[in-house]
């Protein structure tokens, strides 16, 4: 493990993806420390409004503390447009490792935050979505659930393939045949539509962290098959060699022998399945969440916040609706690209040109 973590340093790519994820995971771990606002934060006079600017210069060119302007909403009868102007009649100052909500931090009551805005002000970093919530401040705690659903479902799944296809290729003959139908039968299971299906005929009433646990066993149940079949494969080449044949000659049982001596030679394609699966988990949760069958408003996932800028007129004048999407495809490239540098240099065979 050490030589392939300085393998994968190494590589200028994977290294920046790594720095990526590590601040991201860092970001939603830290996720009310971070936050200007608290999840229950909305105010409608804010809907749609812009990021704020801050602003380092003052207006006679003087260096200053960074500051920004409240916004204002207006009405155009005319025209009916709503439009923000900034009120340039008063400064609020941004602070830092300032108090703010009340939250809880590792069973801790803290209320220390790493920035804010005087009191009277409003700072929106990227801006509000309809209901006046700060984008920012959301896509925090969306990130929660959005990036660790993956290895939820993967602390699910994988296990339970890693022994299924153990068994399966070590008993073989009959047990192998059973069991593989099975995996097959489950592998033929349109997944997408089966999680709509599913979330479908939820029960309303249910939580958000309900469905969140709902969809993590869904996405469990379906995926493990797959990776049980690949596994069943490695393990009845393993069985043969000569460690295996000494273990069932000095009497161990069938299950330490899969446990201790055939599983742990499968560990390079479990890295390897591990970095890959991720994102298609997240990108599952998403898409779920996208519908309107995930995670529910008021909570948020990136998913559920990427939905307002599927409308036309909020991707071209409220840009910053997009950021969730764009984190999605940041978050999924950075796994796939360590998982592809983790492949190369576990198995040095996948570098050669065919």
């Amino acid at each position: 493990m050490k030589e392939t973590f300085r393998e994968l340093l190494k590589d200028k790519i994977s290294l920046i993806a790594l720095i990526v994820l590590i601040g991201l995971y860092t970001a939603i771990f830290l996720a009310n420390f971070i936050a200007i606002y608290d999840k229950d934060f909305a105010s409608r006079k804010m809907s749609y409004a812009p990021p704020s600017n801050i602003y380092w210069i003052t207006p006679d060119g003087k260096f200053s503390k960074p500051y920004t302007y409240n916004q204002i909403r207006e009405f155009n009868p005319n025209t009916l447009e709503t439009t923000f102007k900034q009120d340039r009649s008063k400064k609020y100052y941004l602070k830092f490792f300032t108090e703010g909500f009340e939250y809880k931090f590792l069973g801790l009551k803290l209320h220390h935050h790493l920035l804010g805005v005087e009191e009277g002000g409003n700072l929106f970093l990227l801006g509000c979505d309809i209901n006046g919530r700060d984008n920012f401040s959301r896509l925090l705690y969306g990130g929660q659930i959005s990036l660790t659903i993956g290895f939820l479902a993967l602390f699910i799944s994988f296990p339970i393939g890693l022994l299924y296809g153990g068994i399966s290729g070590y008993l073989g003959g009959k047990t192998d045949i059973i069991m593989m139908r099975i995996a097959e039968a489950i592998m033929s299971v349109p997944s997408f539509y089966l999680l709509i299906i599913l979330a479908a005929i939820l029960p309303s009433g249910m939580t958000s962290g309900q469905r969140f646990m709902l969809i993590t066993i869904i996405l469990s149940f379906i995926g493990w098959a797959g990776f049980a079949r690949v596994v069943r494969g490695m393990v009845l080449s393993i069985k043969s060699q000569d460690y295996v044949t000494s273990a069932q000659a000095i009497g161990a049982s069938k299950l330490r022998i899969i446990l201790k001596h055939i599983l742990p030679q499968t560990s390079s394609y479990v890295i390897i399945a591990i970095t890959l699966s991720v994102p298609s988990y997240i990108l599952a949760e998403s898409g779920l969440s996208f519908i309107g069958l995930g995670i529910q408003q008021p909570d948020a996932s990136w998913g559920n916040m990427l939905k307002e800028a599927q409308e036309f007129a909020n991707i071209l004048y409220r840009p910053w609706l997009l950021t969730p999407g764009f984190l999605i495809f940041v978050a999924v490239l950075s796994f796939n690209l360590i998982g592809d540098t983790i492949r190369d240099i576990l198995d040095p065979k996948s570098k050669l040109k065919i």
